[in-house]
């Protein structure tokens, strides 16, 4: 029995991801080959319950003014596309955030 030509390429690509996630976790990847995705529109309020915050704990806890939160989550206003790239961010893995944001800084006393 042949193997379709899908069924073939599907274990390339999945080790071809693999390799290209292990070099840019190492610092080895060519920054040229990947394209960075900011989400247009992200749900504040969703992400935020979805972590069972407050606005002002989820505010505190990222950095953000609570007055731009509720704007956010009220249709007042929307994250810039740095903000939009962090709350991307912040849904994928909170944790490694939190930890990069509490961790003490070098040199200071």
């Amino acid at each position: 029995m042949e193997k379709s030509s899908k069924t073939t390429k599907r274990p390339n690509r999945i080790l071809q991801g693999a390799r290209e996630a292990l070099a840019f976790a190492e610092g080895k990847a060519k920054t040229a080959d990947f394209k960075v995705h900011i989400p247009a529109e992200v749900n504040v309020a969703k992400l935020r319950t979805k972590l069972e915050m407050s606005q002002n704990e989820f505010s505190q806890r990222f950095g953000f003014n609570p007055a731009s939160v509720r704007d956010w989550e009220q249709g007042r206003a929307s994250p810039t596309g740095p903000i939009r790239a962090y709350l991307k961010v912040i849904e994928t893995d909170h944790k490694a955030v939190e930890k990069a944001l509490s961790a003490p800084t070098r040199g200071r006393h």
